[in-house]
Parts: C-alpha cells; sequence; structure tokens
C-alpha cells in the first residue's frame, strides 16, 4: 500500500497526471544506502507500469552492491527548468530483484511487459537486447510524493 501524501496538497499531481509524467519520462535517480551508511545517488533509466517503477542496473555497479545489502531506495524523476515549470515525484521502498543475475534473455513471463515497455521507450525497439552485464530490480513503491509547480499559476 502506498503512502498518503500529506504536505503540498495543492501541488501535488493526481493518480492520472503522476502515471501520465512516469510513462513519458525516461530518467531516474536512485539514492542507495552505502555500506559504510554514506548516501549513494546514481542515473537510470526507468519504465513505469503503471504501479511498479522498473530499473535495468548493471550488475557490477556501487548502486547494485549497495541494493543487494539494503533493498531500500528513493528515486526521483523530475523536469522543470524554471520554478513554475518545476514537476516530479519521489517514490520509495525497498526494491525486489526479477529475473536471472546477469540477465541472459531466458523466458520469464513477469519480465515480457515491462522489457517490452523498457525497449520501446528507451531503445525504440519492440526487444530487449540483453548484454549480460544488466539484470532487473522492480520498486514497488510504498510512498510516492509528487508536485507539480505548475498548479501554482492556476490558482
Amino acid at each position: 500500500m502506498t503512502a498518503t501524501q500529506r504536505r503540498g496538497r495543492k501541488i501535488m499531481m493526481t493518480p492520472g497526471e503522476l502515471d501520465d509524467f512516469l510513462t513519458a519520462q525516461r530518467t531516474c535517480r536512485v539514492a542507495t544506502v552505502s555500506a559504510d551508511g554514506a548516501p549513494h545517488v546514481s542515473t537510470l533509466w526507468f519504465a513505469w507500469d503503471g504501479t511498479s517503477l522498473w530499473l535495468y542496473s548493471v550488475v557490477r555497479s556501487k548502486r547494485w552492491a549497495d541494493l543487494r545489502r539494503d533493498q531500500r531506495v528513493a528515486i526521483v524523476v523530475d523536469t522543470g527548468e524554471e520554478y513554475d515549470e518545476l514537476c516530479g515525484a519521489e517514490l520509495s521502498g525497498r526494491v525486489e530483484f526479477v529475473g536471472e543475475i546477469p540477465r541472459t534473455g531466458e523466458l520469464r513471463a513477469e519480465l515480457d511487459f515491462p522489457e517490452t515497455l523498457f525497449a520501446r521507450k528507451n531503445f525504440n525497439l519492440d526487444e530487449m537486447p540483453h548484454d549480460g552485464r544488466h539484470a532487473w530490480m522492480r520498486l514497488t513503491p510504498e510512498k510516492i510524493v509528487s508536485w507539480d509547480f505548475r498548479k501554482l499559476g492556476a490558482r
């Protein structure tokens, strides 16, 4: 169950706006906790399936090592240059690892839809290319906080 946003209700996105936003955006920032407790932030492409954020990460990365040890994550997806254009969402919770590590393309029904979404969105392909260096993580957020400063002008 996703926690309810308490602050910033005037500028929070409706569920439909949030879904449209996450479907259209391509890049997110992934915050993890390192072994020594230090924060680590990295950038990834993602796909949103309407419920979960799908991340295709290099398995020999600090981000991957951090999340294998501690699955807690905070992810920010945002856009806008000027103050009245700022729009985004922070999704947090625990990632789940899905499929083989690294992903080689063996048939996995639960990956059919996210791989098709990701391949079309990020590579303009109908099938996901597999390089034997990446694997899938899924975040079904426990909490989402969103903002759309364009709503401030519509008072």
